[in-house]
């Protein structure tokens, strides 16, 4: 017992070293390896670096007068008197960010559970569901709102549906990741005490994935506002159509306002989010300690369940 308790001297470490190589040192192969990944990633970045013209003066030039745009032309913000007007806009494009928003949730929602493994255990159904996800957002919302702009015409309903469309594949995806990653003893619980499967997934399965899915859902919100400031370029509406008429017509100083504009409602979004996450996963967690602290009820009977 004396002897496991006193520390460990240069001989000790000696012999450990001897009697597990591995564990102190890499091998001379795993160092080669480790070299060449290292070495052909530094040269393949320093390649591409040079073959997009970093170290070239035009780069250089060009950084320069993009600080002075910033600097000088942009600054300071004017058309303050068309405030009413940028919010309205601004207004309008929060209304396309939430709406697509919640029709690609609602959507995906469902499908999440097709795309799970452990909730579809038939294959070619799960496969289908994924790759159904991936070809939604294959294509980026600009991409989309061109389609939808010539499909149904210029306005904030184009600009709703590519939102819509790209977050249905986005949150099967994210949803699905959820699903997969939960805790299956309760789910198993309520299918041992007779439980069918919807009540499983009622019982079992939402109480753990819904306070992933709502952050999960706000965060993409706040994403979706910075994205819907641009479908405007396009023709789909929101606040990215007075933005690029702006810097067409060169008048920065608006631009900056509409550009500030559009980051102050970002971080109102990202704080306003923050505190629903915080309040939803605490009150979950609240309720969970609550539950366990509670003396435990009787075994349910397969009756009780399905009644």
């Amino acid at each position: 017992m004396n002897d496991q308790l006193r520390p460990m001297t240069e001989a000790d470490i000696a012999d450990e070293r001897a009697r597990f190589p591995q564990a102190f040192s890499r091998s001379p192969k795993e160092l080669a390896l480790l070299w060449a990944v290292w070495g052909g990633g530094t040269a393949l970045t320093a390649y591409c670096l040079y073959r997009f013209g970093f170290f070239s003066g035009g780069f250089t030039g060009g950084m320069m007068k993009f600080a002075s745009v910033v600097v000088v032309q942009l600054f300071p913000p004017k058309g303050f008197e068309q405030l009413p007007t940028f919010l309205m806009v601004i207004g309008e494009t929060l209304a396309m960010a939430f709406l697509g928003t919640i029709l690609g949730a609602a959507m995906a929602f469902p499908l999440s559970f097709l795309a799970s493994k452990n909730m579809m255990p038939f294959r070619p159904i799960q496969f289908g569901a994924r790759r159904f996800a991936d070809l939604l957002r294959s294509f980026d919302y600009l991409i989309w709102a061109l389609i939808f702009v010539r499909a149904i015409g210029l306005g904030p309903l184009a600009g709703i549906m590519a939102i819509a469309i790209v977050e249905t594949g986005t949150f099967i995806k994210l949803y699905s990741e959820i699903i997969e990653n939960l805790d299956r003893k309760q789910m198993e619980g309520i299918r041992a005490s007779g439980g069918n499967w919807l009540q499983a997934a009622r019982f079992g399965v939402l109480p753990q994935v819904l306070p992933m899915m709502l952050s999960n859902t706000l965060y993409m919100f706040e994403h979706n506002t910075r994205s819907a400031s641009i479908l405007g370029i396009v023709g789909a509406g929101g606040i990215g159509f007075l933005l690029s008429d702006r810097l067409r017509a060169y008048e920065l100083e608006e631009a900056c306002l509409i550009i500030i504009l559009v980051i102050l409602t970002v971080y109102a979004i990202d704080y306003l989010s923050t505190i629903l996450r915080q309040r939803f996963i605490r009150g979950q967690a609240e309720t969970g300690k609550l539950a366990t602290h509670k003396p435990s009820p009787p075994a349910a009977s397969a009756g009780s369940l399905r009644n």
